[in-house]
Formats: structure tokens, C-alpha cells, sequence
């Protein structure tokens, strides 16, 4: 597999950024992409380790990374393509924007850098597109069988694709005027550019997919004429419902879901019109509470937006700071501290900071009250305790709360069926049929917030569940 000692022969690459004077004056791609060819070295540093965890461990879509790993390294390039078609719908999102928990877990991790699978992922499907490799797969036939997909995520979309071509008639409906979830509305240019997305959108559409956008399951159209009219019905809207922050001073203006500042400002970057009142950065000083991608996300638009100063505080512990290259927990994923491009564009981060409450004037947010906190094992579970004296202020302008995602929002999708619902709010599914009949689920609706990789693995499965309920 690649070459015999490759990975004695050849470091790793790691990702090349443009400079950070004039990356955060726009909203265009952070990152520079790498050609395939330049990767072969890499494809070579891919052992004949036997049990692959990148594939059966690291991957939730269980890519056949050692054999397109192998495919690039000998220059073939069209194999190496046909390999990673056979397990993703879409390997331009996840070479892009996964975190790439198969490199935690590739063998060469144990005691060396990964093989930098992520960008040759993403080497290999941006050749594919430019080589006109990638076609629409119509179906060979026709089942007559009818599909709602409700939710243009992730998931809904590899859903949609793997139902249509087994020949199922399939229309997914989106809320917003355009396909693609939090991936075209929460996650930034500068990490994604939407052109990615409507590439995708355009093939699928001449594979006979029919996409419903601006309507609302359950507010434009029932869920029950939805079930009525379709032989079955997929869910798949994500976790909707964003985890709050309820304190003194909550309700003031300035203090907003993360979702609805980067929802807002994607809008912006594909001239699409924004009806809410305007939330922005520009000459403030922001507060981002939470420590994770999407207070990430916030840093990098709140510096492109011209904020005049940018913190992000967590009130979980600091991770611990790990500098080699490979992986302490190996084949798991590593609670290590993880610096993004945003942060090194300029942010003051924090950990185990409570927020106790705002304040303002004329009703807007002047300043956040904070205190500090330790975690305490008692019992052999860890709980918070507010230090004594640790109490402090900062002075914000705009205060961004991206602490997660609790379940899917329960609207009347959830309500009209009567859907059972776990201990977490969360659809309870059992082969990804929900409690009502022919109403299927997948994704974070079904699990919580979780990656895009593993949204579109269950995206996949969940088709394979309705193809296998259409078939009776």
C-alpha cells in the first residue's frame, strides 16, 4: 500500500494558508489548495498497516482511504476518484471542512504525523471535477415510489441523491431560499465558498431530484398532507434549537445566537436580502462565549467585519496544549487545544469563564459580568465551582453565544405527528423510522449536532432504511 518505506521517506504537508494581512480584509478561501499531483509523496507515506482505523475507525463514512491513498501515490488519478465516489456523496465538504478524525487514527499517528488525508480527499474530487469525471448518476429505472426529504443539510442531501438513484421519485423541501444548511448558512466563505455547494446542487438537480426552497414543513404546508401525499417521508432539519444562556440581561440588544450573526453575514456574501435588523462587528468589541467551530467561525467574521476587538471565552477547562505530531489517545480523537485560522487572525481566548450576567444602557448591551470557575471531581464526576473573589467585567458591544446545539427544534413536524422524542429531544428511531409510520429521520435531528461526515453516513444509511420500507 503506496510506497513500501514511504513513510520513513517523506514528512507531512501540513495546510498552507494565504497571508493573514489580506485574508481577513475579504471573505474568500483561507486555505490553499494543493494540486493531487502534489500529493503523491503523501499517498506514498500511506502504510500497509493491515487493520486500517482511517477507514473502519477514524471515517464515519468508512472511506477506502488506503486504496485512493495508494491510486494517487502510482498517479491514478481516475481510480483514486471511483474509490472515494464509492463511500461519499460529497467528498468536496468533508475534504474541506471535515476535522478529519481519520488522521487521528491513522496508524502513522502512533508515533509520527498522519498521512494528510483530508487534502488528498480533496486534491483527488477538485481534479475529478476539473478532469469532467463527475456526472449525474440518473437511475436505470423507475420504482414509482415517492420521497419528501425535508431539510437541505448535509444529510437530506446524500439522502436525496442515494434515494433518487434507486430510482425513487424524490422532491426535498428547504426552508431557506437556498440548499444547503449550515453549511451554506452558518459556515463562512473564507472556510467554504457556496460555490462548492451549488456545483453539488446542479448535478443532482439533472439526476431528476426536485428541490421545494423557501417552504417551511409545517408552517407553508402540513406534515400531515407531506405524509398523505408522499409513500414516505425522510426528516432531516438538523439541530435547529441553539443551547441559551439564561441570565440577568439576556434579552438586551447586542446579545445574540451565533447562528444569527453568521447566518446574517452569509446572506450578505451571496447577495441574498436580510430582513432581520442588522447585527454587526464593525468598530465594536465583541464577546463570543463558547469555545468551539462556530465561536471560531465568529472570531474569523466578527476581524472581517472590522471589529475592534475580539474574546472568546469557555467556560469548560482549557485543553491540554499538545505540540508533537502525533496522536496521545491513539486511535481516538484527542481533547487537545486546536488554534483555527481565525484565532491566529487576532482574538483574546479564555477558559473556565462563567458568564453570570449583562448589563446595559438604553437597552442595549454595555457590559458582561463574568466569573471564574474550576472543575471539581466529586464522586468521579466533575463539577463546576465559582472561585471565591474572581469576579470581573468586560466591556462588549455585541455579545455572541455559540455554546452548541441542544435538539431539533420542536415545531409542528415534531408536534403533528407526534413524534417520540429521547431524554435529549432528540427523534427516537429504530432502523431510522421514527415512532410514526413511513417517517424516517437522519442526522443531527436523530443524534444532535454532530459532524458533517457523519451527517451524510447516516444520510446514506437512512436511504437504504426507505428503500428497504418502499420494497415491502
Amino acid at each position: 500500500m503506496g510506497k513500501v518505506l514511504g513513510f520513513l521517506e517523506f514528512d507531512r504537508t501540513g495546510f498552507v494558508y494565504r497571508d493573514k494581512k489580506d485574508r481577513v480584509k475579504d471573505y474568500s478561501q483561507v486555505r490553499i489548495f494543493k494540486k493531487v499531483e502534489e500529493l503523491q509523496d503523501q499517498g506514498a507515506r500511506c502504510m500497509d498497516c493491515g487493520t486500517p482505523f482511517c477507514h473502519n475507525i477514524g471515517c464515519p463514512v468508512e472511506n477506502l482511504i488506503p486504496e485512493w491513498n495508494d491510486a494517487v501515490y502510482r498517479g491514478q488519478w481516475k481510480e483514486a476518484y471511483e474509490r472515494l465516489e464509492i463511500t461519499n456523496n460529497f467528498p468536496e465538504f468533508t475534504g474541506t471542512i471535515c476535522p478529519a478524525p481519520c488522521e487521528t487514527s491513522c496508524t502513522l499517528s502512533i508515533n509520527d504525523a498522519p498521512v494528510a488525508i483530508n487534502e488528498i480527499e480533496l486534491a483527488i474530487i477538485e481534479k475529478a471535477f476539473e478532469e469532467g469525471w463527475v456526472v449525474p448518476h440518473p437511475p436505470l429505472h423507475e420504482t414509482g415510489k415517492t420521497v419528501a426529504v425535508i431539510g437541505g443539510g448535509p444529510a437530506g442531501m446524500a439522502a436525496a441523491e442515494q434515494l433518487r438513484r434507486m430510482g425513487h421519485t424524490v422532491t426535498l423541501f428547504e426552508k431557506d431560499k437556498h440548499v444547503g444548511g449550515l453549511m451554506r448558512y452558518g459556515i463562512p466563505n473564507f472556510k467554504m465558498e457556496k460555490h462548492v455547494i451549488d456545483r453539488r446542487l446542479d448535478l443532482m438537480r439533472q439526476e431528476g431530484i426536485n428541490f421545494e426552497t423557501g417552504v417551511e414543513i409545517g408552517k407553508d404546508i402540513s406534515i400531515n398532507y407531506i405524509k398523505d401525499r408522499f409513500d414516505a417521508v425522510l426528516i432531516t432539519v438538523g439541530a435547529g434549537a441553539p443551547r441559551n444562556l439564561p441570565v440577568e440581561g439576556r434579552d438586551l440588544k447586542g446579545v445574540h445566537y451565533a447562528m444569527e450573526f453568521l447566518s446574517q453575514s452569509a446572506k450578505r456574501s451571496f447577495s441574498e436580502a436580510v430582513t432581520e435588523e442588522e447585527i454587526s462587528a464593525k468598530g465594536k468589541t465583541v464577546l463570543v462565549i463558547g469555545g468551539g467551530d462556530t465561536g471560531s467561525d465568529c472570531v474569523g467574521t466578527s476581524i472581517r467585519q472590522g471589529a475592534k476587538k475580539v474574546y472568546q471565552y469557555e467556560i469548560m477547562p482549557k485543553p491540554q496544549v499538545w505540540d508533537k505530531p502525533w496522536n496521545p489517545v491513539w486511535p481516538e480523537w484527542p481533547r487537545i487545544l486546536r488554534v483555527s485560522s481565525s484565532h491566529k487572525e487576532g482574538c483574546e481566548q479564555d477558559w473556565n469563564v462563567n458568564t453570570n450576567s449583562f448589563e446595559g444602557k438604553n437597552g442595549t448591551v454595555t457590559r458582561a459580568n463574568l466569573q471564574r470557575v474550576e472543575w471539581v471531581n466529586e464522586d468521579g464526576r466533575f463539577n463546576m465551582k465559582p472561585v471565591e473573589g474572581s469576579e470581573f467585567s468586560l466591556d462588549v458591544d455585541l455579545v455572541l453565544l455559540a455554546m452548541g446545539f441542544v435538539h431539533l427544534e420542536h415545531g409542528p413536524i415534531v408536534t403533528d405527528l407526534n413524534l417520540e422524542r429521547d431524554g435529549r429531544g432528540n427523534l427516537v428511531t429504530d432502523n431510522y423510522q421514527t415512532s410514526c409510520e413511513g417517517v424516517f429521520a437522519a442526522g443531527d435531528a436523530m443524534t444532535g449536532a454532530s459532524l458533517v461526515v457523519r451527517a451524510i453516513n447516516h444520510g446514506r444509511q437512512a436511504a437504504e432504511a426507505v428503500d428497504e420500507y418502499l420494497s415491502k
